[in-house]
């Protein structure tokens, strides 16, 4: 009977260990699982352990944040030593996981590391530490396994869990139908992002690009995709400055896209998901100068977005910080709708960036690694 620990640091992590806590109790219905995480794991079968509560300390500041970490980390330590685990399972969030992990092999535990830290795009230096604190890496990026390959670090591509959250085949006109958009003309969406200081920057870019399309073809319609994080009131503030018609949906991020004929998102994982729906996009992203400067030193990619880097060529246009504007967006946007081959090529390199990310079942292959390795 494997006793599994499984850590997470944010909301997505809780909701990539919900999926793999299924998938564990799915192969094997005896495993105990407890862990760190959230509302998802625990309604997944996974008992929390109260004691450590949310491992992040957002928002803190000072003796108190000092304090609060100090106190974290000695729980997480207490609870690596607590039972006889036979594997502890980190997801993302490597600020925190890398640090804990060095507690878990102190104590003997089997540690594997699920969505690994994004060495590839900064701190390739983190490398040494996963050698020394990981037994195994479970990795969702089809190029990320030759890196821990070349490191001699035990690794598995398990594939992409957005395949088993998001469809590749969707009714576009009963989409439209639901939305209540008419039947004719472009639908374009917008994907501002899942942050307030994102939103707050690249919707009114969104918008003003939104307007120009508009005068270019009056029969253009609008969708905006609501995340979950985002409140009512900030989307009102800005969209009441805006002279269209834009229509808002809560929390259904994916029917959006493919709804849309084009869709315009912020940089970030809801790019890759338009790839896997097949709607064209064009990612574009700012933020302050100093974040720019500084990611311009420390970033060793050529691409931000993970559609690009997937593919290692440009599939969609990455319009970042001075070329972040409504005009630029607008051009390229125009140039998609009007250029049906350009449009059709797109197309063509999302549809492959798509089956590069393997078959739908991360989680699954995720948990017969796990276990595997627990036998032995």
């Amino acid at each position: 009977m494997p006793r599994i620990l499984i850590i997470t640091g944010e909301a997505s992590g809780d909701l990539h260990g919900a999926n793999l806590a299924r998938a564990l109790k799915a192969r094997d219905p005896h495993v105990v699982l407890a862990g760190i995480g959230g509302a998802e794991m625990e309604s997944a079968g996974v008992r929390l352990v109260r004691e450590t509560d949310r491992l992040d300390v957002i928002g803190m500041v000072g003796l108190v944040t000092v304090l609060s970490v100090i106190r974290r980390f000695l729980a997480v330590r207490r609870l690596f030593r607590s039972e006889p685990w036979d594997a502890v399972i980190f997801i993302d969030h490597p600020g925190l996981n890398l640090r804990y992990a060095y507690f878990a092999k102190a104590a003997g535990l089997r540690v594997f590391y699920y969505i690994a830290p994004q060495i590839w795009a900064w701190r390739p230096g983190r490398i040494h530490w996963i050698k020394q604190r990981v037994d195994h890496v479970l990795v969702i990026l089809p190029f990320e396994k030759a890196i821990y390959d070349r490191a001699n670090i035990p690794c598995t591509f398990v594939g992409h869990p957005l395949l088993d959250a998001v469809g590749s085949d969707y009714d576009r006109p009963g989409l439209r139908q639901r939305f209540g958009l008419a039947p004719e003309g472009p639908v374009i969406a917008l994907l501002p992002g899942s942050r307030m200081r994102e939103v707050e920057s690249l919707l009114p870019i969104m918008l003003e690009a939104a307007e120009k399309l508009a005068q270019r073809a009056p029969q253009t319609q609008f969708l905006l995709a609501q995340a979950s994080t985002i409140q009512d009131n900030l989307l009102e503030s800005v969209l009441q400055k805006n002279s269209i018609s834009v229509k808002v949906v809560k929390e259904q991020a994916s029917e959006v896209m493919a709804a849309a004929d084009l869709a315009l998102v912020a940089s970030g994982t809801a790019t890759l998901q338009a790839a896997v729906i097949g709607t064209p996009l064009i990612l574009v992203y700012r933020t302050s100068a100093l974040t720019f400067w500084l990611a311009f030193f420390l970033i060793r990619v050529r691409w931000i977005g993970l559609v690009n880097l997937v593919a290692e060529r440009t599939v969609v246009p990455e319009l970042i910080q001075t070329d972040a504007t409504g005009q630029r967006l607008y051009e390229e946007a125009s140039r998609l709708l009007d250029d049906r081959f350009a449009y059709d090529e797109m197309k063509r390199g999302l549809a492959k960036v798509r089956a590069s990310l393997g078959q739908p079942g991360a989680s699954t292959r995720a948990a017969e690694v796990v276990l595997a390795a627990c036998q032995d």
